[in-house]
């Protein structure tokens, strides 16, 4: 069946589209939720560094974590924290 757009129809899926504010608010979302994982992501790299035989790349992991820890702004360890729930890793952050 098809459903002609008249203007009841044009009024009632108004709610549906998105202001340019809602749309940069989404953009700011997206870009923090990127930012969280992508710190997740490096501390879990050096964790596995963990994993290695090697003396020196175990201290070098170490080293790496302790600087991403350092370099890593306040606003974003609780998300950062969740994502490393998420990839099951050791490390948590403190606020």
């Amino acid at each position: 069946m098809r459903k002609y757009l008249t203007k009841g129809n044009i009024l009632g899926q108004l709610h549906l589209v998105e202001s340019k504010t809602d749309g940069n608010e989404l953009k700011k979302r997206l870009r923090q939720w990127q930012h969280s994982r992508s710190w997740a992501r490096l501390i879990c790299e050096a964790e596995k560094m963990w994993t290695l035989e090697s003396r020196e790349l175990k201290r070098l992991g170490a080293m790496e974590l302790i600087q991403l820890q350092n370099e890593m702004p306040f606003n974003v360890r609780r998300r950062v924290n969740d994502w490393l729930i998420k990839y099951s890793g050791v490390t948590r952050l403190e606020d």
